[in-house]
């Protein structure tokens, strides 16, 4: 194996697509044919944990948080990005950087924090905008099955809880082949006139270039005649954040302990206890303070987050309850997300989680 074996599986599962404009995913250092010896996952990367991946004899570390967050301007050890730079260079560990691509997803690390505090029905609080394009594609009737059957299966034609979406109408298409054409209907130099479907799918941005790949090799022209459209659309199943809803209302106090419990968090802030009893979360993994408004307008009862800001508590207004919980313990189960999809594919090579708590923040 080499680590584009394991990059390029993870970046079909949460595509780079879906990383926020300010971030740094993907491979930040190393090469992606380097032959692989073993993968050590974990949430942020320190001198500890390359020095714990050098003795598991690992040569890849997937963290969640990247190294290189900022650009380096110097690596001369003066900061523990630079030091952790400098021992990968030196001990050739590759580093590889899944963050707020797997923010993103709708399987990703809010997922995991609402399959944790138990909640049901969960959807995206702020679905992402600009990531959707209509494809639409004229073709003859009688392929039309055969082609979107294969553009389906390359990930056109999926909205929300449907799949295999699209839209045909029929038309005539005109056409004049010219001498070095090899048209499959029509003759050379000679204007021609055919019944046929106009198709239409969603397609997610990050899954265009397998549609079309897809709609060319089951296409019988050889021209191809295609629109790809960027559309304002929501992607209801991805974005940040997540709100559900608990199976039954507990009280504010019980909720309150169980989250403590659950992410054995040393200290919770937290605005106005206003409500006696939770029924609707919404949360998010890291720093969410700019979803406080979102989580309002959903009607969540208490919003889950961290780095919560002094003027950002008066944000809740007495309309939901906010938590801080304290940002690795909102995060601290992204490495078991990270291992179990890793897992379910490489059943039979050498993945390791962590054993070095990398929280900087303490509690007296």
């Amino acid at each position: 194996m080499n680590i584009h074996d394991i990059t390029d599986f993870l970046e079909n599962r949460f595509p780079l697509s879906l990383q926020e404009s300010y971030d740094n995913c993907g491979l930040t250092y190393g090469h992606k044919n380097t032959s692989l010896k073993g993968v050590l996952i974990s949430l942020d990367v320190s001198e500890k944990i390359v020095e714990e991946a050098i003795s598991k004899n690992c040569n890849l570390i997937i963290s969640h948080h990247p190294v290189i967050f900022k650009g380096l301007k110097k690596i001369n050890g003066t900061n523990m990005s630079e030091r952790v730079i400098e021992l990968c260079i030196k001990h050739e560990i590759a580093l590889y950087a899944i963050h707020t691509n797997l923010d993103n997803h709708k399987d990703g690390v809010n997922k995991r924090i609402a399959d944790k505090i138990g909640l049901i029905n969960t959807q995206i609080l702020l679905p992402k905008k600009g990531t959707l394009v209509k494809l639409s594609v004229f073709a003859p009737e009688e392929v039309t099955h055969k082609l979107s059957r294969a553009m389906f299966e390359a990930g056109a034609g999926s909205i929300g809880n449907y799949t295999e979406c699209s839209f045909q109408s029929k038309g005539q298409g005109t056409y004049k082949p010219n001498e070095n054409a090899k048209p499959s209907k029509g003759i050379n130099n000679q204007n021609s006139i055919e019944d046929e479907m106009k198709l239409e799918f969603l397609v997610p941005l990050d899954r265009i270039g397998g549609v079309l790949r897809a709609m060319k090799t089951n296409h019988p022209y050889e021209e191809v005649a295609h629109d790809v459209v960027p559309l304002l659309n929501e992607q209801q199943d991805m974005g940040s954040g997540m709100i559900g809803t608990l199976e039954k209302p507990i009280s504010t106090a019980t909720f309150l302990n169980t989250i403590k419990q659950t992410f054995k968090v040393g200290v919770i802030k937290h605005t106005k206890l206003i409500h006696n009893e939770i029924k609707t979360v919404a949360v998010c993994g890291g720093t969410g303070s700019f979803l406080i408004e979102q989580a309002k307008r959903k009607k969540a009862d208490i919003f889950i987050s961290s780095d919560i800001k002094y003027h950002e508590f008066f944000d809740a207004n007495e309309e939901l309850i906010i938590l801080d919980i304290g940002h690795y313990e909102s995060e601290q189960f992204t490495i078991n997300l990270i291992y179990e999809n890793l897992k379910e594919k490489f059943s039979n090579f050498a993945l390791h989680l962590t054993e070095v708590n990398t929280n900087p923040v303490k509690y007296i």
